[in-house]
C-alpha cells in the first residue's frame, strides 16, 4: 500500500475514533449532569429533534440552537441518578469533515421518593450528523428516537 493511502487510512481511523468519543462524551456528560459540557458537543446552530414515539413522524420536540439545549439537559436533574450505556454506533458516511451515523443507547433513570426507588429504562436510537469544526467533531444534528 502506498504511503498516501496509509495516511488517508490513519486519518479516517482517527476521525472514526473521535466520532465514537463524541457519542460517548454525550452520555458521560449526561450522567454527570454536566449540561455545559454536553452543550459544548454541539455546533451553535445545531438541530436537535426528539421523537418520544419512534413510529410517529411528528417530533415531540425540536430545537435549533446549542443554547436551546440547556433546559433539555437540565431535565436530567429530576433523577437521583442516570446511567447511559452506549451500544453499537455505525458511521454511515464519512466525507472529509462531515459524517452521518447511527448510535444506540440504553438509558437508566433512577428516581427516589421517600423509600421508594423507581427505575425507568429507555431504549434510544440516535441518527447523527457531525462535522469537524476547527479540528473537533461536533453534533450538527441529533435525532433522538425513543423505541
Amino acid at each position: 500500500q502506498r504511503a498516501c493511502d496509509q495516511a488517508i487510512a490513519r486519518s479516517e481511523a482517527a476521525d472514526r475514533l473521535a466520532i465514537r468519543e463524541l457519542i460517548e462524551a454525550y452520555a458521560h456528560c449526561a450522567d454527570r449532569r454536566d449540561a455545559k459540557g454536553q452543550m459544548a458537543l454541539f455546533t451553535t446552530d445545531t438541530h436537535f429533534v426528539v421523537y418520544m414515539n419512534a413510529k410517529d413522524p411528528k417530533p415531540s420536540q425540536e430545537l435549533h440552537s446549542r443554547e436551546a439545549l440547556a433546559p433539555v439537559f437540565a431535565d436530567l436533574n429530576h433523577y437521583a441518578a442516570t446511567m447511559h450505556f452506549v451500544g453499537q454506533s455505525t458511521i454511515l458516511t464519512l466525507n472529509g469533515d462531515r459524517a452521518t451515523g447511527e448510535a444506540y443507547c440504553i438509558a437508566h433513570h433512577l428516581t427516589v421518593d421517600s423509600d421508594v426507588r423507581r427505575l425507568m429504562v429507555a431504549y434510544l436510537r440516535y441518527l447523527d450528523t457531525v462535522a469537524k469544526v476547527d479540528g473537533t467533531w461536533l453534533f450538527v444534528e441529533r435525532l433522538l428516537f425513543w423505541l
